[in-house]
């Protein structure tokens, strides 16, 4: 049986995961998730596979209200509702507008960077992403160890699902299918066309396995895994089926 085996979102692109037991899923993705960036003074997209610092950061934002936890304890927080200057940033082919969020973490983040970094924040969670669902398998997961011959922290892949109970590669196979996930309904789209930041350890961001070559080796390209577009929003919630519906 196909299960929903873990849940991974960020309000902030690029910092340390969380694993919410539910989300509610909806046109968008999860709410909120992956809603703000970073940006540097120049207005140029912070890009975490460049930089090691981002997963060192936790954050949490709820009712407005942006918390940042830092490495050394420190906390910060403040409205994220105040937007100002308007900018437009690059995610991949896509030009996406964000509005700039002054607040108590610009001083910490830029201090942690070496340099001024702003938040922005954008319309919604995961613009820029060309689908706000991405999935993979535990049989997938399972034969790229195999080929890296070590074990391999999922977590380096940032996927909103992780599934349990499939085949390897089995979600390639549902390109163009519905796939009914706890109360929501997905529509799988595209393959994930993966980036240097699967190759930094999920917890301290160091560089320590080269993922994009292993996968051009034995894939023949570099994808992993699969985005979808949401059909019907819901809960979907850790333990949930997953079934492929047509």
């Amino acid at each position: 049986m196909r299960t929903v085996a873990r849940i991974s979102v960020t309000p902030v692109k690029g910092f340390r995961l969380a694993h919410p037991e539910a989300i509610e899923l909806t046109e968008h993705g999860a709410r909120s998730d992956r809603l703000f960036s970073l940006v540097w003074a120049d207005g140029v997209r912070v890009r975490s596979s460049l930089n090691a610092w981002h997963n060192k950061v936790e954050a949490r934002y709820d009712a407005g209200l942006l918390t940042m936890r830092f490495e050394d304890g420190t906390v910060v927080e403040g409205d994220a509702g105040a937007l100002g200057e308007e900018l437009t940033i690059e995610f991949g082919d896509h030009r996406v507008p964000v509005r700039v969020v002054d607040g108590p973490w610009e001083e910490t983040l830029s201090e942690l960077a070496g340099r001024p970094v702003r938040l922005v924040r954008g319309t919604h969670g995961n613009a820029g992403k060309d689908a706000p669902v991405s999935l993979v398998s535990d049989g997938s997961l399972g034969r790229l160890e195999l080929e890296a011959g070590r074990s391999l922290d999922s977590r380096r892949f940032r996927m909103l699902l992780e599934l349990a109970g499939c085949e390897e590669h089995e979600e390639d196979g549902w390109r163009g299918r519905r796939v009914q996930i706890g109360d929501a309904v997905v529509r799988v789209v595209t393959p994930v066309v993966r980036c240097a930041v699967t190759t930094r350890d999920p917890v301290t961001g160091a560089n320590d396995f080269d993922t994009l070559s292993l996968l051009a080796r034995y894939r023949g390209e570099v994808v992993f895994g699969m985005l979808a577009d949401v059909e019907r929003p819901g809960r979907v919630r850790v333990g949930d089926a997953v079934a492929v519906l047509d």
